[in-house]
């Protein structure tokens, strides 16, 4: 089956440059040129990625980010200005996978949503494994990627799964943030490990009863961070 694509750029051009290339690849693409027109495609239809540019009319990317994190975790990588590190970090914080900077190359576009898209498609376990983890009163499904908390589902985006998925799979083992950096977004990565501890605040929020006190997720002052059911 096609993977079905939401492009959001008020720039006509880039969404004609990028939609040609994607469909290129034989992916089904949507286009949206402002973010109430974005964040109703969106409710009303499933995308396996939304590209979604940071300035737009009537409601910024950032609002359209946080909207759709009230329904969904389909990846949403923001598009921002060259430099703007603050727009890159508050993307992150109100929900984005990823981030692309402007101008980009278009091969770089395409080869950061076929990563992505390869990280977050569901995983065909190994028969002698089990596809569902549980650890305490934690349960990791890894086949549908789905979180469960004392029986709860938990809405985490396709990064906050992965991220949390490594930890749980290794528990008590110490990751730096430079090593979590590399072996979740990928060593090809253009962000700095703040990206690691925004993606960790995020998460504790979800899961932790008291995020100041976590049960899950803890940090090993110096170090980085570690799992412990």
């Amino acid at each position: 089956m096609a993977k079905k694509v939401l492009v959001v750029d008020d720039e006509k051009l880039i969404v004609k440059g990028i939609r040609f290339s994607l469909e290129q690849d034989g992916m089904e693409v949507d286009c949206a040129y402002d973010g109430e027109e974005a964040l109703q495609l969106a409710t009303e239809n499933t995308y396996d990625m939304i590209l979604l540019d940071l300035m737009l009319p009537k409601m910024d990317g950032f609002e359209v980010c946080q909207h759709i994190r009230e329904f969904s975790s389909v990846p949403i990588v923001m598009l921002t200005a060259k430099g703007d590190d603050m727009d890159k970090i508050l993307g992150l914080e109100y929900g984005a996978d990823d981030y692309i900077t402007k101008p980009f190359n278009i091969l770089e576009v395409k080869a950061r949503i076929k990563a992505i898209m390869r990280r977050t498609s569901p995983k065909q376990p190994k028969k002698e494994k089990s596809k569902v983890v549980e650890n305490g009163d934690l349960k990791l499904d890894q086949e549908s990627r789905r979180l469960f908390i004392l029986g709860r589902e938990i809405n985490v985006t396709a990064r906050e799964f992965d991220l949390l998925e490594l930890l749980v799979l290794n528990p008590n083992k110490v990751y730096s943030r430079e090593n979590l950096l590399n072996l979740v977004w990928g060593h090809e990565y253009p962000g700095d490990v703040r990206t690691v501890d925004v993606h960790v605040r995020r998460l504790r929020e979800k899961i932790e009863a008291n995020p100041s006190e976590p049960k899950y997720v803890h940090t090993k002052w110096g170090v980085g961070y570690y799992y412990q059911g």
